[in-house]
């Protein structure tokens, strides 16, 4: 179930859904906004409205973009057997999905809202699917890394991330 939040702040009033908090500062928002009781911003809170890590809030979750069943299935077959990407992704459903979809698939997975998926957000980007996801060991995230860093820049940009899913 989704808690619906309208956030009032100088910038005019906002609604946005509670969803998984993965990242600490997240989980800090949601619970200052679960211990308010009027559920309006006040300007303490104003600096994480500022923050890209506020911005997961605005964020719709997985499972309204992919089939919970197929998240499951997907994260199921790689719990114990080394992590394919290009296989999880049809596992997942992602492969027949439009590139627009795929492009709200990433920006989930993109963390800090910096418009990549980098190494670090890359090593956990199974739990972006399901909290039960597995970390990536170093050399699946490595190996990931060197599959979808088409221009060799040490991190995965949106289009590189929609040719991956496709090919």
């Amino acid at each position: 179930m989704k808690r619906r939040y309208h956030l009032q702040s100088p910038l005019g009033q906002l609604e946005c859904f509670q969803l998984r908090a993965e990242s600490q500062l997240l989980k800090q928002i949601l619970q200052r906004l679960n211990d308010m009781k009027s559920r309006t911003f006040t300007s303490h809170l104003l600096p994480f409205l500022s923050s890209p890590l506020s911005l997961q809030l605005a964020k719709m979750a997985m499972t309204d973009l992919l089939k919970a069943e197929e998240i499951k299935k997907a994260l199921d077959a790689f719990a114990v057997e080394e992590f394919d990407p290009k296989r999880f992704f049809e596992l997942v459903g992602m492969k027949a999905m439009s590139a627009d979809n795929v492009r709200k698939v990433f920006q989930a997975l993109d963390v800090d809202g910096s418009g990549f998926i980098e190494e670090e957000e890359l090593k956990f980007v199974l739990k972006g699917f399901a909290k039960e996801g597995r970390d990536l060991t170093d050399a699946e995230t490595k190996a990931f890394l060197l599959a979808a860093d088409k221009d060799g820049d040490g991190k995965i940009g949106i289009d590189e991330f929609e040719i991956l899913v496709h090919e």
